[in-house]
């Protein structure tokens, strides 16, 4: 009954020595497998353009739109290489 006892107890105690031990391994473990990040992404750029504000399209970028006659419109187009998007540019 003493040895019973006496192992009761002792199972007891290792388990709370352990617990800690076992828990602080395993947080210190899990900080070096967490996945390294990089900066955030490039935000996409906005065009507000005569039908509404637009992200631009990648490979394009935004430049002040005008009228047929040249004055300028207030809104911007999208300028990809040869083309424009929603308006006319100078």
């Amino acid at each position: 009954m003493k040895a019973t006892l006496s192992l009761v107890a002792l199972s007891a105690a290792l388990a709370v020595v352990a617990a800690p031990a076992d828990a602080a391994s395993k947080k210190h473990r899990a900080k070096h497998l967490r996945p390294a990040y990089s900066a955030y992404a490039a935000q996409p750029q906005i065009a507000c353009t005569v039908v509404g504000c637009h992200p631009v399209p990648r490979g394009c970028h935004p430049e002040m739109g005008y009228s047929a006659d040249g004055t300028p419109t207030g809104f911007d187009v999208a300028v990809c290489g040869n083309y424009t998007l929603y308006g006319l540019r100078r």
